[in-house]
């Protein structure tokens, strides 16, 4: 009888010993991702205060071979060596994000975290123009902070923490269940929170 008491007891500290586990070490792994997506929140709504809206216009312009681009079948076209050759010149940064092909010319776009490179080329000729556009630091921050243009890789990274944080905060709140001198008042205290980001939303969102 006594070992069938004990059980519900044991399974509840064990949980509670589990909860804990998580909460510390998950936060410590999430920690940098927690500063990271906290200061880019900050730099996201003011991007005036560290520059972000900042940008560097270069252009480039030559001529590449020919018969790369000027094929009257355009399953022909070299598209790997012209990304190749501009690439290699221009140390061209991001993913292919479009391959458009027309009747006289070529254009191709890449583009990166607060990065983009715009390219035509003549079909006839083989002339190009390079349109690059870089943009600082903190721009770079920012379009990571938003996913955008930063690959799927990263874009697994932003779920990964997004779960990581959800973790964290129900453990959080698992433990303080678990404190009985401050349950009542912690659970108030997070009811207040949730009512008063609502009412914030109500009055200043139009």
């Amino acid at each position: 009888m006594s070992t069938k008491k004990t059980k519900p007891g044991r399974a509840k500290k064990d949980f509670a010993k589990l909860s804990r586990w998580l909460h510390i070490y998950l936060s410590m792994v999430s920690f940098a991702i927690v500063l990271f997506f906290s200061f880019t929140g900050l730099t996201l709504n003011h991007p005036t205060w560290f520059g972000a809206e900042k940008q560097v216009e270069e252009k480039h312009k030559g001529k590449l071979n020919v018969q790369w681009v000027n094929q009257p079948d355009t399953n022909k076209i070299a598209k790997l060596e012209i990304v190749e050759f501009l690439r290699s010149k221009y140390k061209l940064k991001g993913a292919v994000s479009d391959f458009r092909i027309e009747d006289y010319d070529v254009s191709i776009t890449f583009k990166g975290p607060a990065y983009s490179a715009d390219v035509f080329i003549d079909r006839e000729k083989g002339d190009y123009e390079v349109t690059e556009i870089k943009k600082g630091i903190v721009a770079v921050w920012n379009d990571l902070h938003k996913g955008r243009d930063s690959g799927s890789g990263w874009s697994w990274v932003i779920d990964v923490s997004a779960i990581f944080l959800i973790i964290v905060s129900l453990t959080g709140l698992i433990l303080l269940l678990f404190i009985k001198k401050k349950r009542i008042s912690g659970i108030v205290t997070a009811i207040l929170g949730i009512v008063l980001s609502y009412l914030i939303y109500l009055i200043f969102v139009p």
